[in-house]
């Protein structure tokens, strides 16, 4: 599309929304500050740098695909993501599991891991990120083989798991520190049985006691951010996990911690949408896991759909902004890694645009007088209106490819750089 015909475009646009209230340069202007963490796992189907040629294994999480041009290095990995980033508008931050070490061949307990071994990927994302996220891996390991962790009955097993996570913490706060941006350090964790279990109190003591002792140590928020990932079911814990939804609401409410709303993690019709205001009546930040569920927690690319527009709504017409940290979180092995990244990314922005573009104080006073039949209509037209040429605009603006015309970049990247890879 040439620049004359986006910048025609937007301006009917914009006088369009005008008419409604609704300044389209202070909504893009908004947007662009708008950071999403981007998951490092995406790159290398969660295989991570631990060992050579390191596979994702249990844990309750499954990649699924075998398309050509995974990332098998940092390096790789960077590449890709640097690609990524180009092609999506603003700039945004990274998060990063802690099986994404850089140990230089040398083998690093989980347990023993130090800043020093994300060295390389803080000076990196200096240059190309506006921050650093991060994750401990209760996953892919042996101690983590019969499906518990932090609330395994094993003493020994439940301590190496502890260890990790607070050293996880110590490298969050010095990917923060170094950053100068707080770096989210969220526990997720595949605890749980297959089958129903005859005590469901005594995992949740074993992690509660976990959990106390690894957030024990006291950083300042303004380099580390804690939270925690709750979950309905997963691969080897289909009938109890320990971490649910209401074990964790109350521990981050009681620690004053973050929750994190992973858009997988709860049952296949339910949304998370609904949660974020209702949780945030009592927590001052929350995390989000924007995820795509397919029947199950499946991890599918974030596309356009109604629940994503929902999570957006609530987001930005509860003024949240500040107070929600949006990461994703999806890993899909069957398409090119690198579109997978951009599609789910520009798909959160436009969605976030979507309801930035609504006349949300004129739609709050006909709800609040009564007018439900007006406040209808008017959402009802809004569907219709020509946000698409707003967000064209906006990639316009932020130098980075309008339409599909991204696509035709990662299709030479693929040609070039992932096609060689095996």
């Amino acid at each position: 599309m040439k620049d004359k015909e986006i910048a025609k475009r937007y301006n009917i646009a914009k006088d369009l929304y005008g008419e409604l209230g609704v300044n389209t340069d202070t909504v893009i202007k908004k947007l662009s500050k708008i950071s999403i963490s981007l998951h490092c796992w995406q790159g290398d189907d969660v295989g991570g740098f631990e060992t050579a040629g390191a596979e994702l294994s249990g844990g309750g999480i499954q990649a699924t695909g075998n398309y050509p041009g995974k990332a098998r290095s940092v390096d790789e990995l960077r590449k890709d993501l640097e690609k990524a980033y180009s092609l999506i508008p603003g700039k945004h931050r990274l998060n990063l599991h802690a099986i994404y070490l850089e140990n230089k061949g040398k083998k690093v307990e989980r347990n023993k891991i130090e800043p020093k071994y994300f060295s390389g990927w803080i000076d990196w994302a200096k240059e190309n990120t506006a921050g650093l996220d991060f994750n401990p891996s209760f996953f892919s390991h042996p101690l983590a083989d019969d499906g518990f962790t932090l609330a395994s009955n094993k003493k020994d097993i439940r301590e190496f798991w502890i260890e990790h996570g607070k050293a996880t913490r110590k490298i969050a706060a010095a990917m923060g520190k170094a950053m100068g941006t707080a770096c989210v350090n969220n526990v997720w964790i595949p605890d749980g049985y297959k089958d129903t279990p005859v005590d469901r109190k005594a995992p949740r003591e074993r992690l509660t006691d976990s959990l106390n002792q690894i957030f024990r140590k006291k950083y300042d928020k303004k380099y580390l951010l804690d939270s925690v990932e709750s979950k309905l079911f997963g691969i080897g814990s289909e009938s109890y996990v320990v971490g649910s939804h209401e074990f964790y609401l109350g521990y981050a409410i009681k620690k004053d911690i973050l929750l994190c709303l992973d858009a997988g993690h709860f049952h296949p019709t339910e949304t998370i949408a609904d949660k974020i205001p209702s949780v945030l009546q009592y927590l001052d930040e929350i995390l989000l896991h924007v995820s795509r569920g397919v029947r199950w927690d499946s991890d599918h690319v974030v596309t356009y759909t109604d629940d994503l527009l929902a999570i957006a709504q609530e987001i930005v017409r509860g003024n949240f902004l500040s107070r929600v940290h949006i990461g994703l979180d999806f890993f899909d092995a069957s398409i090119n890694r690198v579109a997978a990244w951009i599609i789910g990314t520009r798909n959160m922005q436009k969605a976030l645009l979507s309801t930035m573009l609504e006349p949300i104080k004129e739609l709050r006073k006909m709800e609040k007088n009564g007018n439900y039949t007006e406040r209808l209509a008017l959402l009802e037209e809004l569907k219709t209106m020509p946000f698409g040429a707003v967000w064209d605009y906006f990639c316009y603006t932020q130098n980075v490819p309008v339409g599909m015309a991204w696509f035709d970049e990662v299709k030479q990247y693929e040609k070039k750089v992932l096609v060689n890879r095996t």
